[in-house]
């Protein structure tokens, strides 16, 4: 890929990644577990806790992979490399993290992907807020999964026929 679909690249998911971490870190630092699971139910509690995690995992990796491309864009000489690998590290780890969740609070339902309605289903109904922050960014990452495809396999294809060219 050229230097400056690269940059572009960066440039478009360092963009995406700054709106969905702005989202997360407000609802995180306005919302606790208490005031989720007001029912103090054990079923909710643990269904927040689970919720609250995935949401951390997914702003850390956000915040770090969104330094990664800020430092790729801010250096003299622009570096491919790096800049590939921190589009990698965007797909790997905040594409994945959001869309496949540990604690599984939510999943993306393929079968709605193409009719117009929300793919997210949740396995608990959720207070709005917390529904709310998860739809308000699920764009951001469906994006991110559509334009950064080609680092799921083939950015990792490309590395190891290079890394079987030196070595041989």
């Amino acid at each position: 890929m050229s230097a400056v679909n690269v940059q572009k690249l960066c440039e478009s998911a360092q963009e995406r990644l700054k709106t969905a971490v702005k989202r997360v870190e407000t609802f995180l630092n306005e919302h606790a577990l208490p005031q989720l699971a007001a029912d103090s139910n054990e079923e909710s509690v643990l269904f927040y806790k689970g919720f609250l995690s995935d949401l951390r995992h997914v702003l850390v990796f956000s915040e770090v992979s969104y330094e990664k491309l800020g430092v790729a864009l801010r250096r003299a000489n622009f570096d491919v490399d790096f800049a590939e690998k921190a589009l990698y590290n965007v797909y790997h780890d905040c594409v994945n993290s959001f869309f496949y969740p540990k604690n599984e609070s939510y999943a993306e339902d393929g079968r709605y992907a193409y009719t117009g309605q929300d793919a997210i289903r949740f396995r608990k109904t959720p207070v709005p807020a917390a529904r709310e922050v998860i739809m308000d960014i699920t764009k951001n990452f469906e994006e991110l999964r559509d334009d950064l495809t080609y680092y799921e396999s083939d950015y990792l294809t490309q590395r190891r026929m290079q890394t079987r060219r030196t070595h041989a």
